[in-house]
């Protein structure tokens, strides 16, 4: 069984409240024994972790060691980043006795997790030592603690060396060779007054500087214990400071590192500021996510869902980055997506609105927006932009739709037109983009790469996702055109939209297999792609999948056409994409969630249909550890599309199985994280995770819909079966903080509503008429819209739940 939410069996200490302890001394930390807190599993102790700021974080394994990750530069995606450049690739430590035995801190024994930082537990047997060791990154610096903790079990006292060897690696990060920046050799000195080991580029103003408050000096001789390699620029710089540790007493030695990509006296003046002030930052960083966790809390009967929606909001702020020359926007995942995404955000930052840091989604949408308008000057969106601002793919047709559709739903949960009066412009183009130059026989939709990245679909078809989210778009953008006061462009991309609308339920509807195709093409065309899918599933031994397209493949043959038809022949996720919209009428959008659960297992959809296996686990799980890739993947992303749809439809049951599936990924390897494919494959922690949570839960579960522009909420509830109640508080929409109490009272659903600003109007939606139980202002009666005036802050209604 997965370890959850509060530990108490496992750590006692640990409670659900975010007290901590005040101290005096700059060599130990303040207490965070009383934050939330998963301990990892045994199994997975040389899987990675993160611990991360806005500015720096550092990956390395579950055990305390550092090795080689990631593909994007090979091997080099882990150790300690401070974007655009790397600081270190990691550090080995090891103790050593005056009996002369040592011990290596690279095997630990437990990983515990806090939203915060996390911590390696060990103990030195032989010694009679038992050694912790946590870390954190302070907000807005450029640096990290790591403090290790030593405590003597016994009643001898002992003097113990900690040797901290060091493995430096300040190198460009992704795609930096096309601006002519190179990595040079890295050379170290020791400064014996400052207790310092300074790394720098002998090419670039880059610099990483270690260091501790206590006394140390430099090593010229190798750790026993050094595991990390040495094939690149990097070199290793050797700490070694000795304590005294009294007899059944424990010993603080704090370590800190810092970095810059300008100069010297800049990373050592952040150390200096880790030195003195990191017990007053860590502190503050348990207030700060103490406040996150208060934001959109939720209190329902299953703690499993409750832990893994917390979690998603403290893996949302690990995955910041701050790039002073470049902005501050929400990065995709770790390791290998430290940067910014398109597609990514427009999914993750629904998720972060609904969960309450509106500052985050503003400030990435501006960022999006600078990079794709320096990139492209028609509009269209980036898909993919390392940290140094260089720009990989200038965008899939998908991502300029969803664009518009983040802005629109930005929108409605803050009410900032200032925002959209500044962007339109540049949304309006790239609508203009969309509609003409990737829509060249204007039938409304788009040719070209959606969210599907496999060969032959990344050509000028008409792919499902795109003409959904064009018609979202369509409809975002009126309503954005109408805010700002626009005369003749709401009505017609109303129009448009709804003319969409009606033909993506009719052209891309498949009746024979209850579901939404993947393209639109030629029979010429999809003969070629039915080829290409019947190779992937043969390979695969997929033979299910084998034998219908084989069967598909002789209809078509007898049918040659030049006309477009919708195929569906991968079976891809984005079929799901009109339900996830609410765009699929009823009807369609039951059959297809029915459908849907076809191509499942235990974790949740498989990316692409014909992948499926009946295997207990994905095949993720061991035959594809060796090789990055999607194929026969079951991914976070289109099971929670799936939780999303289910929700948008009114079926909390579904939607709430769906994420019951996200569940068993939820802390499967990482604790306290979800992997980006299901359940320990690719990324360690995803953004977009948070999307097939939050989303249900805020806007289907509870049923907040915002309307912040004209300072209103529509509220339409719905418990899943075997819920008696539910409450979500402080969610912010605008100014106002809306909180919803829901209890199962026989027949009916009890509804309390809560808001901090008076006067806004609550709208509530149910299938039956709402009867009003009490009303704290005696206003009893909704006006012709539906709308409760509430001239105070409080108001309780009840429903019939099962109409």
């Amino acid at each position: 069984m997965l370890l959850r939410f509060w530990i108490l069996s496992i750590i006692v200490v640990l409670t659900s409240c975010f007290r901590r302890e005040e101290t005096n001394t700059s060599d130990s930390l303040p207490s965070i024994t009383d934050l939330p807190a998963i301990a990892g599993k045994d199994n997975y102790l040389q899987s990675p972790f993160v611990t991360a700021g806005n500015r720096v974080y550092m990956i390395g394994n579950q055990d305390g060691s550092f090795s080689d990750l990631g593909w994007h530069i090979k091997g080099e995606m882990g150790g300690i980043w401070n974007h655009p450049v790397k600081l270190l690739d990691g550090f080995s430590a090891s103790l050593h006795s005056n009996d002369g035995s040592s011990y290596c801190l690279n095997s630990a024994i437990q990983f515990i997790n806090y939203p915060v930082g996390n911590e390696h537990r060990y103990r030195w047997e032989e010694a009679g030592v038992e050694i912790n060791r946590f870390q954190f990154v302070p907000d807005d610096l450029e640096g990290i603690v790591v403090q290790y903790k030593l405590i003597n079990k016994t009643a001898e006292a002992k003097s113990i060396t900690l040797t901290i060897d060091v493995k430096s690696d300040l190198r460009p990060t992704w795609l930096s060779d096309s601006m002519q920046v190179s990595d040079g050799p890295d050379e170290v000195h020791f400064d014996p007054k400052a207790n310092l080991l300074v790394f720098r580029d002998q090419s670039n103003p880059w610099f990483a500087v270690v260091g501790s408050i206590l006394p140390a000096e430099h090593s010229a001789n190798a750790s026993p214990c050094r595991s990390l390699h040495a094939a690149d620029n990097g070199v290793s710089g050797i700490l070694r400071v000795t304590v005294k540790l009294e007899a059944n007493a424990e010993s603080v030695v704090p370590v800190y590192i810092s970095g810059s990509a300008e100069s010297e006296e800049a990373a050592r003046k952040t150390l200096q500021l880790l030195k003195e002030n990191s017990g007053q930052y860590l502190s503050k960083k348990i207030d700060r996510f103490k406040e996150i966790n208060q934001r959109s809390s939720i209190d329902i009967p299953d703690q499993g869902i409750a832990d893994m929606y917390s979690w998603m909001k403290f893996n949302t702020d690990w995955l910041i980055r701050e790039v002073p020359s470049e902005g501050i926007g929400l990065s995709a995942g770790l390791p290998d997506y430290p940067w910014w995404f398109g597609a990514d955000a427009t999914y993750s930052l629904q998720g972060v609105l609904a969960t309450g840091d509106h500052q985050l989604v503003k400030n990435t949408i501006l960022l999006l927006n600078k990079i794709s308008k320096r990139a492209n000057t028609n509009g269209r969106i980036i898909h993919e932009v390392s940290t140094n601002g260089v720009v990989y793919n200038r965008g899939n047709v998908n991502e300029t739709a969803q664009f518009i559709t983040l802005v629109y739903q930005y929108w409605l949960w803050t009410g900032d037109t200032q925002l959209v009066k500044e962007i339109f412009p540049d949304l309006k183009k790239g609508l203009e983009w969309l509609l003409t130059t990737k829509d060249p026989d204007r039938n409304g939709y788009p040719n070209g790469s959606g969210m599907m990245e496999i060969p032959g679909l990344e050509s000028d078809l008409e792919m499902i996702d795109v003409a959904v989210y064009t018609q979202q778009a369509l409809a975002s953008a009126s309503a954005l055109a109408s805010a700002i006061g626009t005369e003749d462009l709401p009505m017609e991309y109303a129009a448009q939209a709804e003319m969409l609308r009606k033909k993506i339920n009719t052209d891309w509807w498949v009746g024979d297999q209850n579901s939404f195709g993947d393209f639109r093409s030629t029979s010429e065309e999809g003969s070629h792609i039915l080829k290409a899918a019947l190779i992937r599933s043969d390979t695969m031994k997929k033979m299910e999948s084998v034998r219908e397209l084989k069967s598909l493949q002789q209809r078509l043959a007898g049918k040659p056409s030049q006309r477009e038809a919708t195929f569906l022949i991968y079976k891809n996720w984005v079929v799901n994409t009109p339900i996830e919209t609410g765009i699929a009428s009823r009807e369609h959008a039951l059959a297809a969630l029915a459908t849907s659960a076809k191509y499942q297992n235990a974790f949740g959809l498989f990316v692409t249909g014909i992948d499926k296996t009946d295997e207990a686990d994905s095949v993720v799980l061991a035959s594809r550890k060796k090789i990055f890739s999607y194929t026969g993947a079951v991914m976070t992303l289109p099971t929670g599309v799936i939780a999303v749809g289910a929700a948008r439809y009114g079926q909390a049951d579904q939607a709430l199985q769906t994420m019951k599936k996200l569940e068993y990924s939820f802390s499967y390897a990482l604790p306290g994280s979800m992997y980006e494919v299901s359940p320990d494959f690719g990324m360690i922690t995803q953004a977009w995770n948070i999307y097939g949570v939050a989303v249900p839960i805020v806007s289907g579960i509870f049923g907040i819909h915002p309307d912040a522009p004209n300072k209103s909420v529509t509220l339409s509830p719905k418990l899943p079966t075997g819920w008696d109640h539910a409450a979500i508080n402080n969610v912010r929409v605008g100014d106002n903080l809306i909180s919803v109490s829901i209890k199962r009272e026989g027949n009916f659903l009890l509804c309390d509503v809560e808001q901090t600003v008076p006067e806004w109007s609550v709208k509530v939606e149910t299938n039956a008429t709402s009867d009003i139980v009490s009303d704290d202002n005696a206003n009893s009666r909704p006006d012709a819209e539906g709308h409760y005036k509430l001239k105070g802050k409080k108001l309780s209604f009840r429903f019939h739940h099962n109409k």
